[in-house]
């Protein structure tokens, strides 16, 4: 292993959870993560004979990298930064936003600028739950935890074989080339029931897919037919996330010559264009609602709606129109 120094990010330190969970070791996880045994050894020994817990470590962490002697964080030491992000935070604005925007506005100011894993560890470490509460419920998804907090086995490590993102074509990338389509369920009430969504990255031409049951077999047969009236060269490929629904990923690409790729452990950004739709469509169906009792046709509505929606990074075209215009032509450059 090469020996290089990379210091655990929260991400990290879920997976490190994660892995305990299924009895890996400290080598085995090191070698997941891509850092020294070693390292795994001092960070699991921080919790010092208790289970180790992601949340924990990382309050642990924050608390150390802390001024001791004046009990400050870089956010709380400068009241300019800090009213900076407060402000930001109250016009919803999020943490990423924010970082980038500070390095715009001060790009030669060191003490103006932070990350955005900085800015959420402040809002979600917070001595005072009151203040915490309150940062929270700026944010777009007002989540109790930062990150994916599942405890237990994850069985989303089920999947065989599957293909990282980090090997889809650079044409999906940049969305030059239409084709490339990002998938993913939103689950109903009590975890019973889901729907399946579908979004073209370039066009952003979302399809609902009604779904019998959430299993690998059902979930695939849904997206092959969903799949089953769009021209060859507007299917080039799939990213999806990490869900067992996607087992049969094999199967379902002989089927439809649809590759598909897979998005990294609590990396939802690497989904962006399907994240936001699932928003969109939420607003249709809140959480709560139990698919198993919305009829076909209102879940055609709501595609169909959204699909003739003027979107500001189509310059106010519709999906719809956008698929359209690229519907017939095989060479869509």
């Amino acid at each position: 292993m090469k020996n290089t120094y990379k210091r655990l990010d929260q991400y990290d330190r879920f997976e490190i959870e994660k892995l305990i969970a299924v009895r890996k070791n400290n080598v085995q996880i090191a070698l997941e993560i891509g850092v020294c045994p070693s390292t795994i050894s001092r960070e699991i020994n921080r919790m010092k004979g208790t289970p180790y817990k992601a949340l924990t470590a990382m309050s642990d962490c924050f608390n150390k990298s802390v001024d001791k002697r004046r009990n400050r964080s870089k956010i709380n030491a400068n009241p300019r930064l800090k009213n900076f992000i407060y402000i930001h935070l109250k016009m919803r604005w999020s943490p990423e936003q924010i970082s980038d925007s500070l390095k715009l506005f001060y790009p030669f100011d060191s003490t103006m600028q932070i990350s955005h894993e900085s800015i959420y560890l402040h809002i979600y470490v917070q001595p005072e739950k009151r203040l915490e509460k309150l940062l929270i419920s700026n944010l777009r998804q007002k989540r109790k935890y930062r990150g994916n907090v599942r405890r237990g086995v994850d069985k989303r490590t089920t999947i065989k074989d599957p293909i990282r993102i980090d090997e889809r074509p650079e044409e999906a990338n940049t969305r030059e080339v239409p084709g490339h389509w990002e998938g993913d369920l939103i689950i109903g009430k009590n975890h019973e029931s889901a729907i399946g969504t579908l979004v073209e990255r370039t066009t952003r031409f979302t399809i609902i897919a009604y779904l019998k049951k959430r299993d690998s077999e059902s979930v695939r047969k849904a997206f092959e037919l969903a799949f089953k009236n769009i021209p060859r060269h507007l299917k080039l490929s799939l990213t999806y996330d990490n869900g067992t629904e996607m087992a049969q990923h094999k199967l379902f690409t002989k089927n439809t010559k649809i590759k598909v790729f897979f998005a990294h452990p609590y990396s939802p950004w690497e989904r962006p264009t399907n994240e936001n739709t699932n928003g969109l469509i939420r607003d249709y169906f809140p959480k709560g609602t139990d698919f198993n009792l919305v009829k076909r046709k209102d879940i055609k509505k709501v595609q169909n709606e959204l699909n003739k929606r003027p979107r500001k990074v189509l310059e106010h075209e519709t999906p719809l129109n956008a698929i359209s215009r690229l519907y017939f032509k095989k060479n869509v450059l």
